[in-house]
């Protein structure tokens, strides 16, 4: 098993990133990520929790040996839960690989929080494990090729989140007020 995690802050409002969570993809950094598709959204009526329900479908070249040895295509999907509390000003997403499943899973965490001066803290981590005990040797180099990719896209993912906040935020707020 092998794990994966990451700290950082937004220069945005708590507010502002929970509504930009919602515009990340597409963006030109993360490409790898080509559909979106909303399966249910609620809100409960006594927390006013929102939760949402997505399948994300990404389509990334996987190195050849692992084509050759558990088959697939460049297709994937996975299937992300969220939970936002306006009342504890928290977001929490959980997501999992749907496509491969049977080889191997990534479990991922990511938590949206208030940090001071106004910005929000943003924690990520993953846990990734491949299924198959009897090829040890095969299921550490899986393990080993799928983490770095988890963190090369949590980096694409995070330089295109900033640039999606941005180009949300940065120039709304820099407009004059009107009289």
């Amino acid at each position: 098993m092998h794990y994966f995690s990451q700290l950082c802050h937004y220069d945005h409002s708590w507010a502002h990133v929970v509504i930009g969570m919602w515009h990340k993809y597409p963006n030109p950094h993360c490409t790898h990520v080509v559909t979106i598709d909303v399966l249910d959204r609620s809100v409960d009526p006594n927390t006013g929790i929102i939760r949402t329900e997505r399948v994300l479908g990404c389509k990334q070249k996987a190195p050849g040996w692992i084509v050759k040895l558990f088959g697939g295509s460049e297709d994937a999907f996975v299937r992300e839960i969220s939970f936002v509390d306006p009342s504890s000003q928290t977001a929490t997403i959980t997501s999992v690989n749907l496509s491969l499943s049977q080889f191997a899973t990534c479990f991922e965490n990511v938590r949206y929080s208030p940090a001071s001066n106004g910005r929000t803290a943003f924690y990520q981590a993953a846990e990734i494990q491949a299924r198959m005990a009897i090829w040890r040797t095969a299921a550490d180099g899986l393990e080993s090729w799928l983490v770095q990719r988890f963190e090369q896209n949590a980096q694409l993912g995070k330089v295109g989140f900033t640039d999606v906040l941005r180009s949300m935020w940065e120039a709304q707020d820099q407009q004059p007020a009107h009289a």
